[in-house]
C-alpha cells in the first residue's frame, strides 16, 4: 500500500485539508450540539457512499442493498448496548429480569444463545466488520462466480434487502420487530445521551470517516484499484488476461459492506437506536443517491453528497412532509441528467477553471476523463 504522503495529488491534498477543517473545526465551532449531532448522523451515511464510490464508481457494480450492511453493523452495536442496559437491576420490574425488554414483552424467558457473545465489547467490534463482510461474501460468491452482474445484481441485492427487513420485523421477539432496538443508554458505563458524549461521538465518527476515506483512496491508486477500473470498462479483456474477476468483485463488495457497517454502528451510537427502517429498499436507494449527487467517481464528493442530500431531506421533511420524497427523486433525476459526475463534476468543470484563472499554476488543470472525474 502506498505511503500516506503519496495518496493524493497537490490539488487533492487541498480538498482533503478543506474537508478535514470543515468536519473537525468549522462545524463543531459553528453549530450547537443538536445540529452537530444531526450532522454526525448524516456523516454515518458517508461511510456507505464512500463504499459505493469504490463498488459502483470504480468497479461498475451497482448495489441497491447497501442498507443491509449498514443495518447489520448497526444491529451488532445495538445488541451490545441493549444487553448493557438490561442488567437484572435495571429490568427488575420485568417478568424475566436480565433480558432485553422487547424479549420479555414477547414471552421469551431465556436470552438466545446467539445474543450472548454480544456481552463482549471486543466481540461486538469484530462482529460489526465481520458479520456484514461474511454476509457480503456469501452473496457475492453466489452471484459473481456465476457471472451475475449489471441490473440483475442490483435487483437481487434489492430483493435481499427486502427479505432481511421482513425477517427482522417477523422475528419481533429476538430483534425488536418494526420498532427495532431502542432505549440505548450507555457504552461501557458511559452515558451516550449527554451533550458531552454526543460531542465526543461526533469527533470519533469524523476521525473514523477520514480514516475510511484514506483507506479507500489507497485502494483506488493501487494496482487493484486500476484493475477495478479496467473491469468496469472491459471486463472480458481483464478476464482473458488471466485475472479472476469474480474474486476481485467479491473483495470490493465485502470491503464496501464493511465500510457501510462501520457507518451503521456509529449511527446507532449517535442516534440511540436501530430499526429495520434503515435496512430495506428505500434507504438503500437513498444511499445510492448520496453517491450519485456527490459524484460516483469522487470520494470527497461522496461525503459532501451525503451531507447535502440529508440536509435537504431534513429541510423538506420539516417544511413539506408530503413532498420531500418527490423532491429527493427530482434532485436525483436533475443531477443524473444535468451533472452526470455530480458535485465533483461541477467543481472540476466550473470551480477549478475559475480558481486557475485567478491563481495560475495553483491548480493544474488535467483533461477530463472518466477516472479523473473522481478527483
Amino acid at each position: 500500500m502506498p505511503a500516506v504522503g503519496f495518496l493524493f495529488s497537490r490539488k487533492e491534498w487541498l480538498y482533503f485539508a478543506i474537508l478535514a477543517a470543515l468536519l473537525l473545526i468549522v462545524l463543531p465551532l459553528g453549530l450547537d450540539i443538536f445540529r452537530l449531532n444531526l450532522i454526525g448522523k448524516y456523516l454515518t451515511y458517508a461511510f456507505v457512499a464512500i463504499g459505493l464510490v469504490l463498488l459502483w464508481g470504480n468497479g461498475g457494480i451497482l448495489s441497491l442493498g447497501q442498507g443491509i450492511f449498514f443495518g447489520l453493523g448497526g444491529y451488532c452495536m445495538a445488541m451490545f448496548l441493549k444487553l448493557e442496559a438490561s442488567t437484572p437491576e435495571a429490568t427488575k420490574i420485568q417478568s424475566t429480569p436480565g433480558i432485553p425488554d422487547f424479549m420479555d414483552w414477547n414471552q421469551i424467558t431465556v436470552l438466545p444463545s446467539w445474543w450472548a457473545p454480544f456481552y463482549s465489547f471486543s466481540f461486538t467490534l469484530a462482529a460489526i466488520v465481520l458479520v456484514p463482510s461474511i454476509f457480503a461474501f456469501i452473496i457475492g460468491s453466489a452471484m459473481f462466480k456465476r457471472r451475475v452482474g449489471g441490473v440483475y445484481f442490483a435487483i437481487i441485492t434489492q430483493a435481499v434487502a427486502a427479505i432481511l427487513t421482513i425477517l427482522i420485523i417477523g422475528q419481533q421477539g429476538y430483534t425488536g420487530g418494526v420498532n427495532g432496538i431502542t432505549d440505548l443508554r450507555t457504552l461501557l458505563g458511559w452515558d451516550i445521551r449527554t451533550d458531552e458524549a454526543k460531542l465526543i461521538l461526533y469527533f470519533v465518527n469524523a476521525v473514523l470517516l477520514i480514516g475510511v476515506l484514506l483507506l479507500a483512496q489507497a485502494v483506488r491508486i493501487s494496482k487493484f484499484g486500476r484493475l477495478l477500473i479496467a473491469m468496469r470498462d472491459r471486463e472480458d479483456r481483464v478476464r482473458f488476461s488471466g485475472y479472476d474477476v469474480a474474486n476481485f468483485k467479491i473483495f470490493i463488495f465485502c470491503l464496501a459492506a464493511a465500510m457501510s457497517a462501520i457507518g451503521g454502528a456509529m449511527f446507532t451510537l449517535q442516534v440511540g437506536f436501530m430499526s429495520p427502517s434503515f435496512v430495506g429498499i428505500v434507504p438503500s436507494i437513498e444511499m445510492v443517491i448520496f453517491a450519485a449527487v456527490g459524484g460516483r467517481l469522487s470520494l470527497f464528493g461522496a461525503i459532501y453528497g451525503a451531507l447535502l442530500v440529508n440536509a435537504a431531506k431534513t429541510t423538506f421533511s420539516e417544511s413539506f412532509p408530503e413532498l420531500w420524497l418527490f423532491a429527493m427523486g427530482g434532485l436525483f433525476i436533475a443531477v443524473v441528467m444535468a451533472f452526470p459526475y455530480g458535485l465533483a463534476g461541477v467543481v472540476k468543470d466550473y470551480v477549478e477553471p475559475f480558481v486557475t484563472r485567478r491563481l495560475p499554476g495553483f491548480l493544474k488543470r488535467a483533461p477530463l476523463t472518466q477516472p479523473q472525474a473522481a478527483e
